[in-house]
């Protein structure tokens, strides 16, 4: 069982209804028809803005951030954001106000609607996160030790953990096959953790090993959540997808081996080429990163959610997190092989509440790259919230700017009011026919336009 958080309509015209959420997701109440939770555009709730506010709820936790509404958004009788009276909803876009932690009980206040928040937890998994170490069983996984002391330097923690490990003769020891490997150097440092090249003692094969440090406590819903999605990662078998080798946990800390690419990253690519690449070379890696999409997104994969709440085997895994720094190179002799990679990795740390972000703030990263439906719709996320960011990646890797505008703006905001700038407006070089497609692939009103990854390959075919 896990924690599901409830909104209740207590006061105004929709007076008893419900919204209830038990997984991750965002959700925008507003008059605005493609609002999550949308109330009424008449007189009665004149008060309340097209885009009021936003909620990040990742049960048991529910936060709240204004949109700069012109009435503001009060919890328990507090005013917790608005714009003044002088600024306009473009001005007060620039402002991004505080977000709040909410609890059970909390009234929040839109004009005269008030809802109030209600959160069921489960029992066992509340007393987890007030246990520093505690044996998890996670069925078809492993058993894990869980614990989060404080951090000394990662790097001297992992060798640590690796050289304990390799002395030890314990056939069921939390690492695995993962002790077999020797590190090398670091290759990067990311929010969640740090990534190494490491090698393997027996087979001298290279792989990169990416060391995830969990920011809360870590509890079992969000390890056997989070390890579902591994499950299903390391089921991906594609030229076109970096490949999860193996993983595990150990001493607060969660170890994957993926393969190794040794041409870094298209984000990479992009720094050595001075902020933007030629089309003969941008629009063939978009080529390669569509062909690794058509496969995960009909690949069949072991665990997902079925509607008697057990779990089954599906079809397809959503990226949900793709940009030109999760586009890998692999330089093969004379060829360039491109990989789609973090499949997952990072938005589902994210998503089982390990990383300790708020979806919604900036460490968390910013939706740049993602259409305005993932916002709305977070958790119904479909196969095409992947395609428009590969079309959005495509333009960055062209013209070296983002398809919106955020200068200065609250950039989920931005997402819902900004569309995309035509990519000859950004850069008049480019192919006419090739933006037109691009310019239709980044089409999200009232629908996405291409719906299939194949679809956009076929269409970039056609203008080469």
């Amino acid at each position: 069982m896990s924690a599901k958080v409830t909104l209740t309509i207590t006061k105004g015209k929709l007076s008893g209804k419900q919204y209830t959420c038990n997984s991750r997701t965002s959700c925008i109440i507003g008059r605005a028809s493609d609002c999550n939770i949308k109330l009424p555009d008449d007189k009665n709730h004149s008060t309340i803005s097209r885009y009021h506010c936003l909620l990040d709820i990742n049960p048991p936790d529910i936060r709240i951030r204004d949109f700069g509404s012109r009435n503001g958004t009060y919890v328990n009788g507090e005013k917790i954001g608005q714009r003044k009276s002088d600024q306009t909803p473009e001005e007060a876009a620039k402002i991004k106000f505080p977000e709040y932690d909410l609890k059970s009980g909390d009234r929040i206040e839109l004009g005269d609607t008030i809802f109030e928040v209600d959160i069921k937890a489960d029992p066992e998994e509340n007393s987890e996160k007030e246990i520093s170490s505690k044996k998890i069983t996670i069925s078809n996984f492993v058993t894990l030790e869980v614990n989060n002391p404080a951090q000394p330097n990662l790097l001297e923690q992992v060798l640590k953990i690796f050289k304990v490990a390799k002395n030890s003769n314990d056939k069921h020891d939390n690492l695995g096959t993962i002790k077999d490997y020797n590190i090398i150097k670091i290759l990067g440092k990311g929010g969640f953790g740090e990534v190494y090249l490491a090698q393997h003692s027996y087979s001298q094969e290279y792989v990169a090993l990416k060391v995830m440090l969990p920011a809360v406590a870590a509890n079992n819903w969000a390890v056997q959540m989070f390890l579902r999605e591994m499950a299903n990662t390391r089921a991906l078998q594609n030229r076109n997808v970096v490949k999860l080798l193996d993983y595990s946990f150990s001493e607060g800390l969660f170890f994957f081996t993926m393969d190794f690419c040794n041409a870094g990253t298209a984000q990479d690519l992009l720094k050595k080429r001075g902020g933007k690449l030629p089309v003969d070379l941008a629009v063939p890696i978009i080529l390669q990163v569509l062909d690794g999409l058509e496969y995960t997104h009909n690949a069949e994969i072991p665990y997902v959610k079925l509607n008697d709440g057990g779990f089954g085997k599906g079809k397809g895994l959503v990226h949900r997190d793709l940009k030109p720094g999760n586009i890998f190179l692999t330089r093969a002799k004379d060829e360039i092989i491109v990989k789609v990679g973090d499949y997952g990795l990072s938005k589902a740390f994210d998503l089982a509440g390990l990383s300790g972000h708020s979806m919604t703030g900036t460490k968390a990263g910013t939706p740049v790259f993602i259409p305005r439906q993932q916002v709305l719709e977070f958790k119904y996320a479909k196969p095409e919230v992947d395609v428009w960011a590969t079309a959005a990646s495509l333009y960055y890797m062209l013209t070296g700017y983002l398809p919106r505008d955020f200068s200065g703006s609250d950039r989920f905001l931005a997402v819902l009011r900004n569309d995309p700038v035509p990519i000859r407006d950004r850069d008049p070089n480019i192919p006419k026919k090739l933006a037109e497609v691009v310019d239709l692939a980044l089409v999200e009103k009232p629908e996405i336009y291409f719906k299939s990854a194949n679809q956009f390959k076929q269409a970039l075919l056609s203008v080469l």
